[in-house]
């Protein structure tokens, strides 16, 4: 977990006892780790200073206990909105990385009033492709899907093998495919604005499938992040958290500058 301003707090909801981290105040931000975990980028950080920043551990992630009984993202997303219930937040904004991309958007399909922004880092929920993101690869091929410049990185770059099979057993438990027509129906009935974040060099999520996005959800923008592969904000800290901040600040104003008339590159 990068920088020192986090603090590790514990929440108990829908029969799991939850770790997060949190720090800042204003409007509150419920952030998803993708497959790999949560780890924080320097990205969150500077969201921290303008926002409250609440990043779930989700069970069978990380340290938690391994979960069996979450089977779809579906159960995963309801789970994370009770725990968000438990903290006493009613209106927030959702960040979802990769894997948790699709989880937060289950939790805006859910519980829509509760959701003014979503914004979607690398995501996986809406693909081209038939079955699941693979999993299991490589170490060193998995850093390199990862990370553009992994030298730049100072926390570890991939978990422990054992959290890794703990992941991959959850998530493949899961295999839901690609495209989903009853799922993307009920994207296409939700009205809050998205923010898509792709990176160029992402060969796990491609910018090739950034349009799926803006064809199922009816308020959705599209940003490409330059030399950033699929830890966009891990490549990218200080381009993805100015970016995300003002899309939070400003929703459908977003892609228009407060400093300027230019619309966003």
């Amino acid at each position: 977990m990068s920088g020192g301003t986090f603090k590790e707090v514990f929440v108990d909801a829908d029969g799991f006892h939850i770790r997060y981290v949190e720090a800042g105040s204003g409007e509150p931000v419920i952030c998803l780790h993708g497959g790999g975990g949560l780890h924080l980028s320097p990205a969150y950080e500077r969201l921290a200073q303008d926002f409250r920043v609440i990043a779930f551990e989700m069970p069978g992630f990380g340290s938690s206990p391994e979960n069996l009984r979450s089977s779809s993202t579906a159960d995963l997303a309801r789970t994370m909105t009770h725990a968000v219930e438990a903290l006493g937040i009613e209106k927030h904004g959702l960040i979802g990385h990769s894997f948790g991309s699709k989880v937060t958007l289950q939790m805006a399909i859910q519980k829509p009033d509760a959701v003014d922004a979503i914004v979607l880092i690398a995501p996986g929920a809406v693909r081209d492709v038939t079955g699941p993101i693979p999993t299991r690869v490589a170490r060193e091929e998995a850093i390199r899907l990862l990370y553009a410049h992994p030298e730049r990185q100072t926390e570890p770059l991939f978990p422990e093998p054992e959290i890794v099979a703990k992941h991959v057993a959850l998530i493949g438990r899961m295999k839901e495919p690609g495209r989903d027509q009853p799922f993307e129906e009920k994207l296409a009935a939700l009205s809050m604005p998205v923010l898509a974040l792709f990176g160029t060099r992402d060969e796990v999520t491609p910018p090739e499938g950034a349009h799926l996005y803006r064809n199922v959800l009816k308020n959705c923008y599209i940003t490409l992040v330059y030399d950033a592969a699929h830890a966009v904000d891990c490549d990218r800290p200080e381009a993805v958290a100015s970016v995300i901040g003002n899309f939070l600040a400003r929703k459908d104003q977003f892609f228009v500058r407060n400093t300027s008339s230019l619309l966003y590159p």
